[in-house]
């Protein structure tokens, strides 16, 4: 029977500093430069005040919104592509003693190969570590 779910890679990281700490500098778009390779060019706040941003990307200029601030260490966030088309990724911050972790749900959308996916996994689970090492410096 053919499903309609998408397969899903679930990629964690623990991090040696209170989850606040943690939330508090993944969850400024300004920061996005810092740790996630993907958007290591310029990123700007969008001119109309609604909470996205723009930057600079390998796939040309992605507009990124997060989820609005809150007290759950919620990172979703939605990245629109040059294309028009919009990604929705899930991400968290959790404790885990007097650290955090920090988990990325990767979904593999349709037409992308399951070498692609291999791949975004791996740009994923690298961004994670440098989020790592900047919060842990």
């Amino acid at each position: 029977m053919p499903t309609s779910l998408w397969p899903v890679r679930y990629i964690s990281v623990s991090i040696d500093r209170p989850p606040g700490d943690v939330y508090e500098i993944a969850a400024n778009p300004a920061n996005l430069p810092r740790w996630a390779s993907g958007l290591a060019g310029t990123i700007t706040p969008d001119a109309d005040g609604d909470g996205s941003w723009t930057a600079s990307s390998p796939m040309g200029k992605v507009t990124i919104r997060f989820a609005d601030r809150n007290p759950f260490g919620v990172l979703d966030h939605d990245v629109t592509l040059p294309s028009g088309e919009t990604i929705h990724n899930p991400m968290r911050v959790v404790p885990n003693a007097s650290g955090c972790e920090v988990s990325f749900t990767l979904f593999q959308r349709p037409g992308t190969s399951d070498s692609d996916f291999e791949s975004d996994a791996r740009a994923v689970t690298r961004d994670l570590a440098a989020l790592k090492a900047l919060v842990e410096r």
